[in-house]
């Protein structure tokens, strides 16, 4: 079984700062961390290779320095580490960043799953992992709160879905994004963590792919970009509304029309 989980590095703080030129995270320098989500994608996958049998990896894009993840990933148990960094990489949104996911994974020989977590702490778009399964043309299940089952067809589970809960089996190979209380992740040992010290990190750059076309990678090949970064302009004056009930919900009325829909001011304005 070729399990593949993938994990990102994201700022440690709230205190980041961005490019304006770009509109992107400035990650040199910024103190960073595992993605706190996707430590229950390791712990799934630990699980399955302990029934299953087979290799896990895990597999980061980012700068140089998010091999500090994968290594931390490694002191968990995972057996391989897969850096994708480049510098015509850097600035990509989901599009370019599930492309670039994709042919390393072609590079590596593909996977039977692949896991994800949740979200990101930085980007919290959750849109990743099924943009990687669906450039793959394989079936993929968001949102999972429980592994229930699987063997060596495909793997069952339980999936929350707006306050809802369904059972979904998928064959392999297939990707799965996991929800925090679908595995409790373990602590890495003292053991775990020296040896992934001395393991050596992989490292895929843009002259390994299949496609190696600067423009199919980074910020040229993002339609996602900011046009623009402020501050919400804040606004000091705070009248006093006085009067009775029915006044001072006229007052609130007259307050909140400017930002209604054009169909709610109309109504407004023929209401009795």
């Amino acid at each position: 079984m070729r399990i593949v989980v993938f994990v990102k590095q994201v700022p440690a703080s709230q205190e980041v700062t961005m490019d304006p030129g770009t509109g992107t995270l400035v990650r040199d320098g910024a103190a960073a961390r595992i993605n706190p989500y996707d430590l229950p994608a390791i712990e799934a996958a630990l699980r399955l290779r302990e029934t299953l049998g087979g290799e896990v990896t895990a597999v980061t894009m980012g700068p140089p320095a998010a091999e500090g993840v994968l290594r931390e990933a490694a002191a968990m148990g995972a057996d391989r580490g897969v850096l994708v960094s480049d510098p015509a990489f850097a600035g990509a949104d989901v599009l370019a960043t599930s492309y670039t996911l994709r042919q390393a994974l072609n590079k590596m020989g593909g996977a039977d799953l692949l896991l994800f977590g949740r979200q990101t702490t930085d980007g919290d778009t959750a849109q990743v992992g099924p943009a990687v399964c669906a450039g793959l043309g394989i079936g993929f299940v968001g949102w999972v709160d429980e592994l229930l089952h699987w063997d060596e067809e495909g793997i069952t589970v339980r999936q929350l879905l707006s306050g809802s809960l369904q059972t979904v089996r998928l064959a392999y190979p297939c990707g799965l994004a996991v929800n925090q209380n679908a595995a409790v992740p373990r602590l890495p040992t003292l053991k775990g963590k020296l040896s992934a010290r001395r393991r050596e990190i992989f490292r895929l750059g843009l002259a390994d792919m299949e496609d190696s076309r600067p423009g199919r990678y980074g910020l040229d090949a993002s339609p996602t970009q900011v046009e623009r970064i402020f501050l919400p302009e804040a606004k000091a004056s705070r009248p006093p509304l006085t009067g009775t009930g029915r006044q001072l919900a006229e007052h609130i009325r007259e307050a909140i029309v400017p930002y209604l829909p054009k169909a709610a001011k109309e109504e407004k304005e023929v209401s009795p």
